[in-house]
């Protein structure tokens, strides 16, 4: 599983922005935006390791301005959103390839396996809708933006 986060001082998401209903699905205010991807051969292991990194990742700044706080420790917010193009192969031609992301059905398992853990632990959780075409808005604090991944099993 991948996860880019970035964290915010803000940040939501709005689904169906073309029609005449459309809906913000999640906002939050100070806290980490985290894209994910699934991909094949990802297991709940990978989405409990994931979750894991994500609440423990120290990005966040203490009284001397150095980055070693995470998540919990400075009481913010998280928004979790999919997507599945974090998980594709760019390394060759002018195309991604999206062979390594997990197929939608096993997709959707997972990401909600990872939103309902990460609910149990942090309470609320905000989220987009998986597989929608979403509209993501934030403010990136910093910026600071990193990748996390927790390779499928027996990968590395």
């Amino acid at each position: 599983m991948i996860a880019l986060l970035q964290r915010v001082s803000e940040a939501s998401v709005l689904v169906n922005e073309n029609s005449s209903k459309p809906e913000v699905t999640g906002a939050i205010g100070a806290g980490i935006l985290a894209l994910v991807a699934v991909e094949k051969g990802d297991s709940k292991a990978q989405a409990d390791r994931l979750l894991q990194r994500i609440l423990a990742y120290r990005i966040f700044e203490d009284d001397g301005g150095r980055m070693n706080l995470n998540l919990q420790q400075v009481q913010g917010e998280l928004l979790l959103v999919s997507q599945f193009t974090l998980a594709a192969d760019t390394n060759s031609g002018n195309r991604p390839s999206f062979t390594p992301a997990a197929d939608p059905a096993e997709g959707r398992r997972l990401f909600d396996y990872l939103l309902e853990s990460a609910r149990h632990e942090l309470g609320t959780v905000a989220t987009g809708r998986f597989g929608a075409y979403m509209q993501v808005s934030l403010v990136n604090d910093g910026p600071v933006t990193f990748n996390l991944r927790v390779p499928p099993t027996g990968l590395k």
